[in-house]
């Protein structure tokens, strides 16, 4: 086991130094103390520019004094020392260049001011892909490219990120059961309802978005891939000020008929912040009108009693989504210790399609027999409301603290869907009736949860922590079906296609986490969390009852090793789990044509997954993570299934066998000019799928990787650019096999009104690359299917800020509620 551990390490240091011989960079150290001689410990430390005190790099010192700034690039630079009750100081300039390296500069001596310190005003920007210890995060609001763009779609940009566009999944380094959060607190929405969210929330209102594979035991043990938290644009405190944006853009595609479709798209959204003694106060409001559309190519080919039919299908399908988004709060500081706060946040959402599907259904001589054409036109709303109440009391000062969060979510939505088919002959004569199909599907989720945490530092610099949840999920889903009988033209209820299901569900937790140090280089976190589950499906219309209990148990490792100054090694470990979307649990059926359709599974059963990561980061820039997990239980959300006798073919999600995962993943950057910097991204991973399908085995082996590089390109001290470009090479989604996917964008920004303003131009995936084409093959299954979007567009956005913006940001929460609402249906 050491011998493959070291053999570990060594391919992973060998990889990644490799990369960093790609940059030429320098160190800058010291020792800041009083004028006493005295060291001075949690100094703040700032690297400037000599010429304009932009901020390159900040640091801490150490309880010694000392400081150092590593994988500096050549130029003039001053160090700057900051602290309270000290008057701020600075360096003499010096230069780093291949001939001076390395900068050891002299004792920084700061002298007691007793009026506060000046603040200055100093300039950085983040790297659009940043590589941390625990998480990648990708900056957002810093990216051209990214402006004018849906969420999901920067989100295809992330390491190890790819989206099945035809199932609307999100994959993370080749596994599914991501868990999706909003600042902190997770959506409760299904797979396809994230998706449909994601797709229409603007990427202007994003400021980041964390990737983390292997969360804590402070965190829910939902999600077998890890958890994607988008944090959402906040303003900043005391005083007034605020952010308006306003975007427009047009897609373009193709209809059936060849003609032109153009697709506006339109959104703006205003952001308030106001602090005034103990009172902080804050909102926003978001509107997103924005048209799309998507087509689909479908061709399968049914073997049943010696003889195989063919189907064609060719769909295009407008949509049209009007949103609302809201959030309101406020902060009291009731003292320097304690503070109360109240958030109310939601959204309203409007979506409609109206599309049609042309069939072209053919004998085994490859002969047209039938052209059933259907029309549809569905509407859904979906809206939410959440409520959260939460207090903080710091004890001292000093990290230790208690916090409470107590929630409310309600969900309520109503889908309405119409389907029309008219059956055609080869000479285009109608040769049945008519079959006119309507449904009504209202749906309504509450939740409530508590939750309180503790942190309690110690005084050799570790802390524990320990905390408790409760929660409580009641889902009532409705599906009503009516038949159009053509002889009287009345609607008449379908109860054979209709479905009631409710869902209960109470899951209590308490986690114990503690982090600390081995030895001076070497720090541990290590926690363990238990939950129990108990939960009750109800389909009313079929009196069918599923009840389970259970109660697990989520351990979690964390090691980190300070190989020398410039190579940092961590381990990590841990158990979790991926509860099933609550409306996958239900048995409805949902057409979207008479020959397919979907349909829920009450009898699912959560998954589990063992997930191991070894990460080297090279001066605290490349980062190489090497990492393997095991899912049991894999839950496959879209399995095939057909009816060949009536040819039809559906799909239902279904536990099936293991998922074993070994990914690799590198982030390195490189400074090609002054002007041009480049972020890469490099993710391989292999896995390997073993199941049975109708009691056959039924094996995959497949190694994929993943493609990043962002360009970005400073012209001149108002304007800059960006090019980005990403690539998905071949993968596998269960049963499907998806064939590759990439796409580039490139963008101008243009600052104004003294930065006050900016005006972004993006162009996407202007030659239109951007397409999906799988195809699954298992015993008598066999179709392909092809789907194509409005991925090529042009976006122009503009951003201007008000009021006081140099001031440090507000106070951030996580609610109680941060692991349910990932799970609440949906579907369209």
């Amino acid at each position: 086991m050491k011998a493959t551990f070291y053999s570990l390490t060594l391919f992973i240091l060998t990889l990644t130094t490799s990369f960093g011989q790609i940059l030429t960079r320098g160190n800058v150290s010291g020792q800041v103390g009083t004028v006493a001689g005295k060291p001075l410990e949690f100094a703040t430390m700032m690297l400037v520019k000599a010429k304009d005190s932009t901020l390159v790099k900040g640091a801490i010192s150490e309880v010694t004094g000392k400081y150092v700034f590593e994988n500096i690039g050549a130029g003039n630079y001053r160090v700057a020392a900051q602290q309270i009750g000290y008057r701020k100081i600075y360096s003499d300039a010096f230069v780093i260049d291949e001939t001076h390296p390395a900068i050891e500069l002299p004792t920084l001596a700061m002298t007691e001011e007793s009026k506060n310190l000046t603040e200055v005003n100093v300039v950085a920007k983040k790297p659009f892909i940043e590589q941390q210890v625990d998480r990648t995060v990708v900056n957002v609001e810093n990216s051209i490219v990214s402006s004018g763009n849906t969420a999901l779609e920067v989100l295809e940009k992330a390491p190890g990120v790819t989206i099945d566009r035809q199932n609307d999944q999100i994959q993370l380094k080749g596994k599914s059961g991501v868990i999706v959060y909003i600042d902190g607190k997770q959506t409760y929405l299904s797979q396809q309802e994230v998706a449909n969210l994601l797709k229409n929330t603007p990427s202007d209102n994003i400021a980041t978005i964390e990737i983390i594979t292997n969360p804590g035991s402070k965190y829910d043990a939902a999600g077998n891939s890890g958890i994607i938290n988008i944090k959402m644009k906040k303003n900043k405190n005391f005083g007034t000020n605020g952010t308006f944006i306003v975007g427009t853009g047009y897609g373009w595609v193709n209809n059936l008929s060849g003609v032109r479709d153009d697709l506006p798209k339109f959104n703006t959204s205003l952001n308030l912040n106001h602090r005034e003694g103990k009172v902080n106060l804050f909102g926003n409001y978001s509107y997103v009108n924005r048209q799309s559309s998507q087509s689909n190519e479908i061709n399968r080919t049914i073997p049943f009693n010696g003889k195989t039919t063919y189907f064609d299908q060719y769909s295009f399908r407008p949509n049209t989504f009007v949103g609302h988004s809201y959030k309101a709060g406020m902060d009291y500081f009731v003292s320097k210790k304690s503070t109360v706060g109240v958030l109310v946040n939601g959204f309203s959402n409007d979506w409609r399609s109206a599309g049609i599907n042309n069939t072209y259904i053919s004998d085994d001589n490859h002969q047209l027999t039938s052209k059933p054409t259907t029309k549809t036109d569905a509407r859904q709303f979906l809206s939410n409301v959440t409520g959260n109440l939460n207090y903080k009391y710091e004890f001292d000062g000093k990290g230790r603290e208690w916090t409470v969060d107590a929630d409310y979510v309600h969900y309520g939505g109503k889908s309405n869907n119409n389907l029309s088919t008219i059956y055609y002959n080869n000479a285009n004569e109608t040769t049945r009736p008519n079959q006119d199909v309507q449904n009504n599907m209202p749906s309504t989720i509450n939740i409530m949860a508590f939750k309180t945490d503790y942190v309690h530092p110690l005084k050799n610099g570790g802390k524990f922590e320990a905390g408790l949840k409760t929660s409580f999920v009641k889902a009532d889903n409705n599906t009503i079906y009516d038949t159009l009988q053509q002889e009287t033209k009345q609607w008449l209820p379908d109860a054979s296609r209709s479905n009631q299901f409710k869902y209960d569900e109470n899951i209590n937790a308490a986690y114990l986490n503690y982090a600390g140090k081995l030895d001076k280089k070497t720090k541990i976190q290590m926690g363990l969390r238990a939950e129990h589950t108990h939960s009750i499906g109800t389909s009313v219309t079929l009196n069918q009852v599923v009840d389970r209990n259970y109660l697990n148990l989520f351990p979690t490792l964390f090691l980190s090793r300070q190989l020398d100054s410039t190579n940092t090694l961590n381990l990590s470990y841990s158990r979790r789990i991926d509860r099933p979307d609550y409306q996958n649990l239900n048995p409805f059926v949902f057409y979207l044509d008479p020959y397919t359709y979907q349909k829920g599974n009450p009898f699912l059963r959560p998954q589990y997954t063992n997930s191991i990561e070894l990460t080297h980061v090279y001066k605290s820039t490349i980062s190489t993570t090497l990492g393997f997990s095991r899912t049991t239980d894999f839950i496959n959300r879209e399995t095939p299934r057909q009816i060949p006798a009536e040819n039809i073919t559906y799909v239902t999600p279904e536990n099936l066998g293991s998922l074993d995962n070994i990914n690799l993943n590198v982030s390195f950057p490189v400074v090609v000019a002054k002007w041009w910097r480049m972020q890469n991204n490099v993710s391989t991973y292999y896995t390997h799928y073993q199941t049975f399908y109708s009691g056959t085995p039924y094996e995959v082996k497949l190694v994929a990787f993943n493609l990043y590089s962002s360009n970005n390109f400073t012209l001149n001290k108002t304007l800059s650019a960006e090019l980005s470009a990403w690539y998905n090479s071949s993968s596998q989604y269960g049963f499907y096999r998806a064939q590759p996917m990439g796409a580039f964008s490139l963008g101008l920004q243009k600052k104004v009104m003294e930065g006050k303003g900016n005006i972004k131009l993006n162009v996407s995936d202007p030659f239109w690359l951007n397409k999906f084409n799988g195809r699954a093959m298992v015993q008598d299954i066999n179709f392909r299917v092809r789907s194509q979007w409005e991925s090529r567009r042009i976006m122009l956005t503009f951003t201007y800020r008000f009021g006081n913006q140099n001031v440090k940001t507000a106070r951030q929460r996580n609610s109680a509620t941060s692991a349910e609402q990932s799970r609440v249906g949906g579907q369209n």
